[in-house]
């Protein structure tokens, strides 16, 4: 009796896990229907020096262009939108504003403290700050005091690793390369997700005081063998940059562009309203 018994309930829980596949499957399809919302990224905003190269550009933008392309944001009518909501949207189809934009600020720059925040204030507009963790209270970069005044005003204080490990690389069995007392490196056994993941977000929500739930790939490189450690940790969503998004896993390969330096007004309207 006890044999047909076990194999009727293994029957049970097998057919039980390939239908929350099956639902799986069909939630990532609908999210993936489903037009996808304009998120911009920036990083440094000042002037451009001599020295940094063209590559390095893309991902400065200078504080008058910057203010053209917010200001132009505001008089075209869009609306700015928060994670939750862009995450409501993508698995319940919640409404979204007319004409939704996400604006989001990687590495903790201070530029971001000093330019973007009274910027996005003037218009009323909202952003996610992702912040890397080992930079706070470091010279040109913000300090816990002022990533909890972003968050105290209506924006979302998020998560960007500790020190910007590339999230590819992340690994349980890491090694950290510390300096001994008598000059030589020693090797000390390390788990990068404690360390890249973990820690930092506790230190977040307790600077914050609230739950952290999204996550930015550093370089905005990711690697889809890796993606379900952000399950497991309960992020919500994370946020890469232009390359094609997971089909099996679209909350957590969330597309962003650059606002490049390069643009005026006309490239960034064209790439705002025809990159997603």
């Amino acid at each position: 009796m006890l044999k047909p018994f076990i194999t009727s309930l293994f029957l049970c829980i097998w057919g039980l896990f390939f239908q929350q596949q099956a639902i799986a499957q069909a939630n990532d399809a609908a999210i993936m229907a489903r037009k996808q919302v304009p998120v911009l990224c920036y990083h440094q905003i000042r002037d451009w020096r001599p020295t940094d190269s063209k590559t390095a550009k893309d991902y400065i933008i200078p504080p008058t262009a910057f203010r053209e392309h917010i200001k132009m944001l505001a008089d075209s009518g869009y609306h700015t939108i928060l994670p939750d909501q862009l995450y409501d949207y993508l698995t319940k189809g919640t409404a979204l504003p007319s004409k939704p934009i996400m604006l989001t600020f990687d590495d903790t720059d201070l530029d971001q403290w000093e330019i973007a925040r009274p910027e996005l204030k003037k218009y009323g507009f909202k952003g996610v700050y992702f912040i890397m963790t080992v930079s706070l209270g470091r010279p040109h970069y913000m300090s816990k005091e002022q990533v909890k005044t972003l968050s105290d005003e209506g924006n979302v204080i998020a998560s960007h690793t500790w020190d910007h490990h590339r999230f590819d690389r992340l690994s349980h069995n890491s090694s950290l390369k510390i300096l001994g007392k008598n000059g030589k490196i020693i090797l000390k056994p390390t788990d990068d997700w404690v360390t890249q993941l973990d820690k930092p977000t506790k230190l977040l929500e307790e600077i914050t005081n609230k739950p952290v739930k999204y996550f930015a790939f550093p370089f905005g490189v990711w690697n889809t063998q890796n993606l379900p450690e952000l399950h497991k940790r309960g992020f919500k969503l994370a946020f890469q940059l232009a390359d094609k998004r997971d089909a099996n896993d679209p909350l957590m390969t969330v597309r962003r562009i650059l606002d490049s330096g390069y643009w005026n007004i006309k490239n960034f309207s064209n790439s705002v309203r025809h990159s997603f």
